[in-house]
């Protein structure tokens, strides 16, 4: 029977745990989607017409959008230095918002305030850096349902923080800026040591398919329970202490995952925790660098050559028909009876450099769809405080909380789906 302290370090190196606590970060982690409800409360301090908060929906759009400096950061820096960067933009962009809508300090000029906000804003792209590459290289066969179910909890942190802030029934609005500076920071700041790649995973886990399934089923419950405190909330009308109430139950919601990084460490024992590569790596030698580099070549001709059918293979049977293909390319080879092609760069699938991504298709597809397709979406939520007062909603917060847990079911259901149609 194994020690508790080498089952605890396994805990800590377990690539679930890395992926609870990502999740945790990027449900409070997605400020810009608060935008709608804290406009307002900046354009009453501050006596703003709508053509000045448009401007600060601008400066935040550019926040939330510009990624690539924490991205190249993310090639040469640790990933809780990536963490740690993102909390010192938001606390200070968006607590010296804070510190000018209640008159703390003296008014500044409206350029000072889109600074500010940018600032702040660009946070979040760095805890979307540092989690995201961290979940996708534990990952490497999941992409598409960690980066949906990431994504997805990004999107719901609006509803989830406005759930938190009437929760702690704070005695004014401003207060709710105040809560966005405060309260990510210190999320990010208790678990940013744990965000990190915990090794190379290179093959499905047999455990990996249900603990998914948990981690989806905990996603639908979570945006079915807001979606009803919401309707309750607003068709009802409920008091202090059962709002309270309601939100300890959120809470609890969203730590439930850790049950699966729990149960994987204590109930299962080691022999799944153990990193496993898709196929064994090639001795190194000292003075070898072209034999590696051979090594190479024929291991990326396996995953070429390997028939369609060998994913769907119990592990032990896949293992062996991936070893023995291998071992007939490397007799193929050396004999001269196969050319191997040597890679012209990395392929679908492997780690890009910016530059190499540059020079990409599919990148610049992506590119132009997110340029051509978010800003409807985004104008939407930087002007939904002033769309519902408009229509006559005094509580903006409950539309801007419904379009967050709209947003998170897209985004979940569009990692699950997109990685199903691949498979």
């Amino acid at each position: 029977m194994e020690q508790l302290p080498e089952k605890l370090k396994a805990f800590i190196k377990n690539r679930w745990l890395v992926f609870v606590c990502a999740m945790w970060i990027q449900s409070c982690a997605g400020v810009g989607y608060l935008f709608g409800s804290i406009s307002p409360v900046i354009k009453s301090a501050m006596g703003y017409n709508q053509r000045q908060i448009a401007i600060l929906g601008v400066a935040k759009d550019l926040g939330d959008s510009i990624g690539f400096v924490a991205g190249t950061l993310c090639e040469i820096l640790p990933m809780w230095v990536i963490l740690f960067i993102g909390v010192v933009q938001n606390f200070v962009g968006y607590g010296l918002v804070g510190l000018v809508i209640t008159n703390t300090l003296p008014d500044l000029p409206l350029w000072v305030l889109c600074v500010a906000i940018f600032v702040g804003t660009n946070g979040e792209t760095y805890y979307n850096t540092g989690t995201l590459v961290s979940c996708v290289q534990n990952f490497p066969r999941s992409r598409g349902p960690v980066v949906g179910i990431l994504k997805g909890f990004a999107g719901l942190s609006g509803a989830i923080l406005t759930q938190v802030y009437a929760m702690i029934n704070f005695p004014n609005e401003a207060a709710l800026v105040y809560m966005v500076a405060v309260g990510p920071s210190i999320v990010v700041l208790a678990l940013m040591f744990i965000i990190r790649p915990v090794g190379g995973h290179r093959q499905v886990r047999p455990s990996d398919g249900s603990s998914f399934m948990f981690t989806y089923s905990v996603c639908l419950v979570l945006a079915a329970y807001l979606l009803g405190v919401l309707m309750l909330e607003d068709l009802v009308g409920i008091n202090q202490t059962l709002i309270t109430l309601l939100g300890v139950f959120l809470i609890i919601l969203i730590l439930l995952p850790i049950i699966i990084p729990i149960l994987l460490v204590f109930a299962c024992g080691t022999s799944h925790l153990v990193d496993e590569n898709l196929l064994p790596e090639p001795e190194k030698q000292e003075g070898a660098s072209s034999d590696q580099d051979s090594n190479e070549v024929i291991l990326s001709e396996v995953e070429d050559e390997k028939p369609p059918e060998v994913d769907s293979l119990p592990e032990p049977e896949r293992r062996k028909r991936m070893q023995h293909l291998q071992a007939k390319l490397f007799q193929a080879a050396a004999e001269g009876a196969v050319q191997v092609k040597r890679k012209r760069g990395p392929r679908r699938g492997e780690d890009f450099t910016l530059f190499q991504a540059l020079m990409k298709a599919d990148f610049w597809l992506m590119f132009l769809s997110l340029v051509l397709g978010a800003g409807s979406g985004l104008t939407v939520i930087d002007n939904l405080g002033q769309i519902c007062q408009s229509l006559g909603y005094n509580n903006t917060s409950i539309i801007v909380s419904m379009v967050s847990i709209f947003n998170f079911l897209g985004r979940v259901g569009g990692g699950y789906f997109s990685e199903t149609i691949i498979r």
